[in-house]
């Protein structure tokens, strides 16, 4: 994720904080394009969002983590001074709270059962807490910037974006890097990767920063295989008081997910459904608005 200012990875050496460290990781790095063959012709599915739910939302979170485990809502938010991570009830107020140090930049969070990992933007430190108080346990370092993070079941491992077009694989335990991965859209690399959910075997949804735009890829090969036009969710004058589209959390057990934004004052329960079908259902009763190229107004990061 990169930094909101609004009102609202390569070979890496780790070292665990408190005098332990941890080896150097061996990196191997994919473009999947190359070794797939196929990130140049992945047919892209269009979507757009299906709005099921509103709930509320605190304006005041400049959200750069979103994510349900174990029947809490889990958000990270940013800024310096100001980065905190929460949990409770989706639409409520949370139940537990935890603060960053004032020279940390909160981004991407994950749970991994009795687990949560919390990255920093530009500072280089990982948070361990625990899932259920937040409590902080450990910090490990590593190089470059952190936006998004989600853990992907099978294979156990963490995957994690920096702004770019690349995903990097992390160990679950000692966070090192274990492989990075080139997002691809007909061949063409696909920057601005911020806030991830991991869903599946081998799929991430990732917001593209600054747009209203979210990529579905499959990790296996790189390639985006969907496109969700996720425009028109504010009205145009809750816009004008909020930031961009930032926050993707899968609903378990069903193929719903809710998105918010930094500064949002709302947060949507909602189904991806393809583009022909959005065409055929009455958007004021539950489809998103479509405004094209549509920015959320208000400065960001």
């Amino acid at each position: 994720m990169c930094r909101v200012m609004s009102v609202a990875i390569g070979s890496v050496a780790l070292v665990l904080l408190g005098g332990h460290r941890a080896c150097p990781a061996r990196v191997e790095t994919e473009d999947a394009s190359a070794v797939s063959g196929t990130g140049g012709r992945q047919p892209v599915e269009r979507l757009r969002v299906k709005v099921l739910q509103s709930l509320p939302h605190d304006p005041r979170a400049v959200t750069q983590g979103l994510e349900m485990a174990g029947g809490r809502l889990y958000e990270s938010t940013g800024e310096y001074g100001e980065s905190v991570v929460m949990a409770g009830p989706a639409g409520k107020p949370p139940t537990a709270r935890a603060r960053l140090s004032a020279r940390l930049f909160g981004e991407g969070i994950t749970v991994l059962g009795p687990t949560l990992w919390q990255i920093t933007w530009r500072e280089g430190v990982a948070v361990e807490r625990d899932s259920r108080t937040l409590a902080e346990r450990r910090r490990v370092a590593y190089t470059g910037e952190g936006w998004g993070l989600c853990h992907q079941r099978q294979g156990d491992r963490l995957v994690m974006s920096d702004g770019s077009a690349r995903l990097t694989f992390r160990d679950p335990v000692t966070f090192a890097a274990t492989g990075t991965l080139t997002v691809t859209e007909h061949g063409q690399a696909v920057p601005q990767l911020n806030e991830l959910e991991c869903v599946g075997p081998d799929t991430v949804y990732a917001n593209v920063y600054w747009t209203d735009r979210i990529v579905r890829i499959d990790t296996g090969t790189g390639a985006v295989t969907g496109s969700v036009d996720a425009a028109g969710l504010l009205t145009p004058a809750e816009a004008r008081k909020a930031s961009v589209l930032n926050g993707i959390a899968a609903v378990p057990g069903t193929d719903e997910f809710l998105l918010t934004g930094k500064s949002w004052p709302r947060m949507f329960r909602v189904r991806f459904v393809p583009e022909v079908e959005a065409d055929r259902g009455d958007r004021r009763g539950g489809l998103s608005r479509v405004s094209r190229g549509r920015v959320p107004v208000g400065p960001v990061r």
